[in-house]
């Protein structure tokens, strides 16, 4: 019979997508660049920025091109905070344009850090932050 699929075909498709499952399920986090799997995201103490939020937006400067456009909104950022407080790294997660996304970068990566602690010792830290950009009235 055409059209009939036989059972070895199905046992075949069946064993290629527990392999993909299981494949998948290993991986856990394989997306990560070399060098991330360092970064801790759970701490039993998050790092802040010296100075509160307010430290960092202040060294946020609006940009000309989001003004002339008229851009607002949140550029969340995802910064790499090390041992000792300092951002090794900072990835624009979700941008709005304009130049806001590389000016929430910059600030960002300018910020000085309370460290992470995990058990009392200042580890690695991966740090979301939301920079909001709203024009003067």
């Amino acid at each position: 019979m055409k059209g009939f699929i036989n059972f070895r075909t199905i046992f075949t498709l069946v064993g290629v997508l527990v392999l993909l499952f299981v494949i998948i399920t290993e991986t856990k986090g394989a997306n990560l660049l070399p060098g991330e799997e360092e970064y801790f995201i759970a701490v039993e103490k998050a790092p802040t920025p010296v100075g509160g939020l307010e430290a960092i937006m202040k060294r946020a400067s609006y940009p000309e091109l989001a003004m002339k456009t008229r851009t607002e909104g949140k550029v969340y950022v995802l910064a790499y905070i090390n041992e000792s407080g300092d951002v090794d790294e900072v990835k624009v997660v979700k941008g709005i344009g304009g130049g806001c996304d590389e000016e929430a970068a910059r600030a960002v990566k300018r910020s000085k850090f309370s460290p992470g602690q995990d058990k009392g010792v200042n580890v690695k830290t991966k740090l979301a932050i939301a920079i909001n950009f709203k024009l003067p009235s």
